[in-house]
């Protein structure tokens, strides 16, 4: 009987991540953020005070898409 050497087996090579975001975009959710801690951030519409942090970052994430920074379209309704 002959026996078989296995084979040497080799590890599935992993696939670089593409981003979504540029790190600028980062950075102006990063200032919206800041703005809404110290109170300052107001919504576009009704002009009223900022205080979730959701919306905050989707003020920044919006300003980020108006300046042409690398932001994936917004979803459709």
């Amino acid at each position: 009987m002959a026996t078989k050497k296995a084979a040497a087996k080799k590890a599935p090579a992993k696939k670089t991540a593409k981003r979504k975001y540029s790190p600028a975009v980062g950075k102006s959710v990063e200032t919206e953020m800041k703005a809404m801690k110290k109170g300052e951030l107001k919504s576009g519409r009704s002009g009223k005070k900022v205080t979730n942090p959701k919306q905050a970052i989707a003020i920044g994430i919006s300003k980020a898409r108006k300046e042409g920074k690398k932001v994936p379209p917004p979803p459709d309704k």
